[in-house]
């Protein structure tokens, strides 16, 4: 059964409250506010640093011998089996050449293959190999583990607005260039 409990913001304060029957229970308010700046400022010092720990994290585990740009582009290939090297390069944000380099060591270490497109002969497909799929479900597990008990002190309304907020996140700037201009 669902309660609908209409709340009313008290006079003059951040309080708000409900009345159910006679009770009357009060909320405490808080609201933040950030001008886009702010915003723009969290986002550019607080992604490096999480990126860090995930860097040192990925290399404790499993992933030693693996830069962050190797192992997302492992992760890439591993959600998307047989993408191209340009789908790949134009996801890490990388040119052609630099983003062929990454994956040549990633084949010169038995992780990734290449494989010529059966329906384009210009294409070149990518596929995990036993060891490089096996070596990155071992880092990425690993890692999920470590977030998850640095996640697990924070209250249960701080991790959805940590949720939410990557949400958004991964809506305005995965969604492409017009949202991003948008």
């Amino acid at each position: 059964m669902t309660l609908f409990l209409p709340f009313r913001k008290g006079h003059g304060s951040n309080t708000s409250y409900c009345k159910y029957f006679d009770l009357r229970i009060e909320i405490q308010v808080r609201t933040i506010t950030s001008s886009v700046v702010d915003c723009a400022h969290e986002v550019l010092e607080v992604v490096p640093m999480v990126f860090r720990v995930i860097r040192t994290e990925l290399r404790r585990y499993g992933a030693k011998e693996m830069s962050l740009p190797q192992f997302r582009t492992l992760a890439f290939v591993y959600r998307n089996e047989g993408a191209s090297l340009s789908e790949v390069a134009d996801h890490m944000v990388l040119t052609l050449s630099t983003m062929s380099m990454l994956v040549d060591g990633l084949v010169v270490r038995g992780f990734m293959s290449r494989q010529e497109d059966p329906e384009d002969r210009r294409r070149m497909t990518l596929t995990l190999t036993r060891d490089g799929r096996a070596r990155f479900e071992s880092a990425h597990e690993a890692t999920m583990t470590y977030l998850e008990q640095r996640l697990r002190h924070l209250s249960a309304s701080e991790r959805a607005t940590i949720t939410a907020s990557m949400r958004i996140l991964r809506e305005r700037f995965v969604g492409g260039e017009k949202s991003a201009s948008s």
